[in-house]
Order: C-alpha cells, then sequence, then structure tokens
C-alpha cells in the first residue's frame, strides 16, 4: 500500500478514476441512512419501556404526582441523579426531559437578570464572552450564537481543554463569563478530562466573580467498555475543597439511558444556585413532569439498576462503533489521509480529513444516500478553519448499514483527498 503523498500525479488521476466508478456503483444502491445525530437505535429504546408500564402516582413524601408543585423534583428523583453524579441530593434540581433546556435556561437568566456572583446582568456587561473547547457540541455553540456571546476557541485535547489558554484568558479577561465543557466522553472526540485538568478547573481564578462552568455531562454512565470504563474525578467535591462550588453547574439526563425524548434531567449545584435556578423556575413553571420523575426513580433504583441498564445499552453500541472503526481501518489506514478517535464510551466519533476536505467529503456522502453532521458543526459558527472535522453518529443504524455506510465514506475520503492533492 501507497501513501497518496508518495504517488506521482498520474498514479492519483488513475487511482482517483477507479474511486469514482465504485463511488457511481454504490450511488446507484440508493442508500438513506443518517449518521448525523446521537440518536439512540431502537432496540436501545426499548431497553427501559417497563417503565411505561409503572401507573403509581404517589412519591415517597405523599404527594400526588398528577398534580400541580415541587418545581424542583420530587425527593426520590433527586437522590437518583445525586447517585449518578456523586452529589448530595439537596444540591440537585430535577427538570423535564432535556439537559439541553436547563442550560439554556442558565444562561438566559444570567443574560437577563444576572446569578449569585453578578453585580449586573450580563446584558449590562458590554461584551460577553464564553470559552469553547473545540470540536465541540453544535447545540452549546448555538445558545451562545442566539444570545449574541463571543465564543473563543479553546483546543480539546487527550487531557482535556487547554487549561494553560483556560487560566489565562480567564484570569486576564472579566468579560469572559463562561466555559462549555462535556468531560466525560466528550461530543465528539470520546475522550475524557484528566484528573489534574478537573482539579485546575475546580481552582480556576477568573477575573469575572459571576463565570459559570457548563459541566455538560452527558455521557457520565455511557461506557462501551464496562470492564474497564473511563474515570471522571468529581468536579463538585474538587469545587467543594477550592471553596468554588458556585462557579460550576453540572448538568445531566436519563435522555440515553430510557427515552432520548421522556426522560428526565437535572443540574446539581451549589445551595445558592439552586436556591436561584428553584426562584426562577417558580415563575417559568408549576412543576415538570413528576410521573416521569416518578416512574424512573423506581425503576432506576439505586446506581446498580442505572449500570444494568447502561451494560445492554453498551452490547448495541459497541457492535455498532466496531462496524464503523473496523472498516475505517481496513479502508483508510496506511494511506496518510485521515486519523480518527477510537472512543471508550459516548456516542460519537469524530474524524479527521487533511486540511480543506472535509465539506467535500459530507457533500459526496449525502449525494450518494448517507446523511452526516454538517461540516463545520462541531466549531462555534460553524466555522473550522482547517475544514477537517466530521463528526460521525453511529448509534442509530443498523450495524449491517453502518458497515456500508462506513465503507462509503471512506470512499469519500479517499476521493475528496485525491482531488485535492491533485488540484
Amino acid at each position: 500500500m501507497k501513501k497518496y503523498s508518495e504517488m506521482t500525479v498520474a498514479e492519483m488521476k488513475s487511482e482517483l478514476e477507479l474511486l469514482k466508478a465504485e463511488y457511481q456503483k454504490l450511488q446507484g444502491e440508493n442508500l438513506s441512512l443518517n449518521m448525523a445525530r446521537g440518536r439512540p437505535s431502537e432496540e436501545q429504546l426499548c431497553i427501559a419501556e417497563d417503565i411505561l408500564s409503572d401507573k403509581s402516582y404517589v412519591a415517597e413524601n405523599g404527594f400526588d404526582c398528577r398534580n400541580y408543585g415541587i418545581v424542583d423534583g420530587i425527593p426520590e428523583a433527586k437522590r437518583m441523579f445525586a447517585q449518578i453524579l456523586e452529589v448530595p441530593s439537596e444540591n440537585v434540581f430535577v427538570g423535564g426531559n432535556s439537559s439541553l433546556s436547563l442550560m439554556y435556561d442558565c444562561v438566559i437568566w444570567s443574560v437577563l437578570f444576572g446569578n449569585i456572583n453578578s453585580e449586573k446582568p450580563w446584558k449590562d456587561c458590554g461584551k460577553v464572552k464564553f470559552l469553547c473547547p473545540v470540536p465541540g457540541y453544535d447545540r452549546h455553540f448555538a445558545i451562545c450564537e442566539e444570545l449574541g456571546i463571543e465564543m473563543i476557541n479553546v483546543p480539546l485535547g487527550e487531557e482535556g481543554p487547554d487549561m494553560d489558554r483556560v487560566e489565562r484568558l480567564v484570569a486576564e479577561d472579566e468579560s469572559i463569563k463562561g466555559i462549555w465543557c462535556v468531560p466525560k466522553y466528550s461530543n465528539p472526540t470520546g475522550i475524557t478530562y484528566s484528573d489534574e485538568t478537573v482539579k485546575r478547573f475546580a481552582a480556576l481564578k477568573p477575573a469575572a466573580k459571576d463565570f459559570r462552568i457548563f459541566w455538560d455531562n452527558a455521557y457520565c454512565v455511557h461506557d462501551l467498555d464496562v470492564e474497564n470504563p473511563d474515570k471522571l474525578l468529581n468536579l463538585y467535591t474538587e469545587c467543594e475543597k477550592n471553596g468554588t462550588l458556585d462557579m460550576c453547574y453540572i448538568f445531566s439526563s436519563t435522555s440515553k439511558i430510557s427515552f432520548a425524548g421522556g426522560g428526565v434531567s437535572c443540574v446539581a449545584a451549589s445551595k445558592g444556585n439552586i436556591a436561584e435556578i428553584k426562584k426562577r423556575m417558580t415563575i417559568k413553571t408549576i412543576g415538570y413532569d413528576k410521573l416521569a420523575q416518578l416512574h424512573h426513580a423506581r425503576y432506576f433504583k439505586d446506581l446498580a439498576a442505572v449500570k444494568d441498564t447502561m451494560d445492554r445499552h453498551s452490547k448495541y453500541m459497541k457492535v455498532r462503533f466496531d462496524a464503523v472503526l473496523d472498516t475505517l481501518e481496513k479502508e483508510l489506514s496506511g494511506y496518510g489521509i485521515a486519523k480518527w478517535t477510537n472512543p471508550r464510551g459516548g456516542y460519537f466519533i469524530s474524524f479527521d480529513t487533511i486540511p480543506h476536505c472535509a465539506k467535500r467529503v459530507v457533500a459526496l456522502c449525502k449525494d450518494a444516500g448517507v446523511v452526516l453532521t454538517g461540516a463545520g458543526a462541531t466549531f462555534p459558527y460553524g466555522k473550522d478553519e482547517n475544514d477537517s472535522n466530521i463528526r460521525i453518529a453511529p448509534s442509530c443504524p443498523t450495524p449491517e448499514e453502518l458497515l456500508l455506510a462506513a465503507k462509503l465514506f471512506s470512499l469519500c475520503v479517499k476521493i475528496a483527498s485525491l482531488e485535492k492533492m491533485i488540484g
């Protein structure tokens, strides 16, 4: 096997003709596959379907969950998330089905009213900025863009964000009010922040007194390697040690544990932050779906029940990840035109082409019936300066479909790479 960079132009052109002929054959297969979002498969959605058979409605404190009230969540739902996140249950606010909604609320309330450490609302502070580890989660970036918050890229490495850069920026610029983090099995790279990185986050000394770490722990129990999972140091505990607990919001949900659209979510935070969230929520809602909270808490009665469910998820997920990763290795290894992550958990594979090829790869795949997340989506404003990163979401198609989709994807990477090198 010859690296493409070692080929003559004539050899490249000959290879490209062969690849395009193969591509045209696959176009004739009339594929219709979607690897754009991290959606659970149908098999995964059936794992916890017994939740739906629970007809009870009275919480352990005697509250009728069919009624209005208890805006911050019933006790057993708080306790469920407290076990998952390893935080005190009194420091948990339980919301609706979406943790992203809670993140949006916490940002927009700071913009409109400030938070408990603010001298004034963020909207009255002039330019407001957020740090964004990249590649990262497009929906985090969308919140900032919607609210006019300037985003600053911070490189994401194997240990987490570049903490030298994070520490320097937050210390010297009081207009930096927050940072987005997916600390375990990060979206899309799959890396888990090191202990040292978590400790440095907890010890941050931002110029802005109302700075917030938005700790989106979406994949805290989503291991692929269940025998040897990644371990994430507890930010809550580390912040407690440093006296910086006001600085962090920790989010999670059951969206990829039970039902993607019918679960429950939470935010864990300091006593003061939880009181502030509860005060704002009391204006927004008379209470979230407490029946969903009750039925989830009874089904996931302890951490062992959660782990058992996630072990079952991993069996469906691992075969899908293996189908994609094995195909990438078989089809692309040795050509010198790509690199990709081999995550131990989470929902995504991060793939990098040679510079200025990602958009072409995504377009070629789409024209042959395979939809991917748009190139550039993993960067603020959709601007990947190298045009190289692509997020692959293998969770929803069948393993057989993924084998074909990954083969097509690999073919498109080869075509785009040769076109770029010849051009």
